[in-house]
């Protein structure tokens, strides 16, 4: 576990679009088969049809930001208050819940598909590193193609999982998927989703190596959090060895931390592991 593993950035986000498309069609499956969308989903206080338009807004977003056009005014629908990021992104995402409504709710199925389409679409061909405007994360903000693309992925697994458990319908994440979604977009994210308050003063490097799957140096310090790829070796504080799908899970609160520990899923290790709690506790999913 102590080598250092080198990847294609242009291979893997070949395979992240591959995976996205196919977890595409079986999220637009699984919607055609669900008659009632107002039953309760697996996000409290949000019913299946809110989940569903939550993914359909955010299809919306990446595929005009990737376009040609921009297609959407974000300046008059985002928050303009300065605030931190967890409480920005619960903003976005109830406000991404009324943008479809009403009768347009049937065509759910089909405008996912739609909208994951012009996506995969737009960004065919482009650069894994290339700047993709993201608004919603802070004024100015881009994230790099690859993580946009593992972020869709993320999106579309977790949610399926979310409506999945309302209708009552079987659902699956794959370590492969999972990985994906932890390459591609988790290195973007986490340091953003850090909590900066929580962290002032903090200094801990964890080693991340999830099973199969990429391995990731986070270190938090003071305020602030890096996350390296295939970083050189280097001391760490905790070690945290992971399945990549119960990983996955675990950081967007669809799965108890006990839980994937019990399984025999996640361990902890280093010199000190107790401190692997910490990492859900100064970076959290929105």
């Amino acid at each position: 576990m102590d080598d250092v593993t080198t990847y294609d950035p242009v291979a893997e986000h070949e395979r992240t679009r591959a995976a996205l498309e196919a977890a595409l069609g079986r999220l637009v499956e699984l919607l055609g088969g669900i008659d009632d969308l107002e039953v309760p989903s697996g996000v409290p206080a949000w019913s299946v049809g809110d989940v569903g338009a939550h993914l359909a807004a955010v299809y919306l977003a990446y595929g005009s930001a990737v376009s040609a056009d921009g297609g959407v005014d974000w300046d008059a629908l985002l928050p303009r208050e300065d605030t931190t990021f967890g409480k920005r992104i619960a903003a976005v995402n109830a406000l991404s819940v009324g943008l479809v409504a009403g009768a347009e709710r049937k065509r759910l199925g089909a405008i996912l598909a739609e909208r994951g389409a012009a996506f995969l679409r737009h960004s065919e061909g482009l650069a894994p590193d290339l700047p993709v405007p993201s608004p919603w994360y802070g004024p100015g903000r881009t994230v790099p193609l690859a993580a946009a693309t593992g972020l869709l992925l993320s999106e579309t697994l977790v949610h399926g999982l979310d409506i999945a458990r309302g209708a009552g319908r079987p659902w699956s994440v794959g370590a492969a998927e999972a990985s994906l979604v932890i390459g591609q977009a988790m290195v973007t994210m986490m340091p953003l989703a850090l909590d900066a308050e929580k962290a002032k003063g903090v200094r801990i490097a964890f080693d991340l190596a999830l099973k199969g799957g990429p391995r990731l140096a986070v270190v938090v310090e003071d305020g602030a959090a890096t996350v390296t790829r295939d970083a050189p070796p280097r001391a760490y504080d905790c070690r945290i060895t992971a399945a990549p799908t119960a990983f996955l899970l675990v950081s967007f609160g669809r799965m108890p931390m006990w839980k994937a520990v019990a399984l025999g899923r996640m361990r902890a290790g280093g010199r000190r592991p107790w401190l692997a709690t910490r990492l859900s506790e100064l970076i959290t999913a929105p």
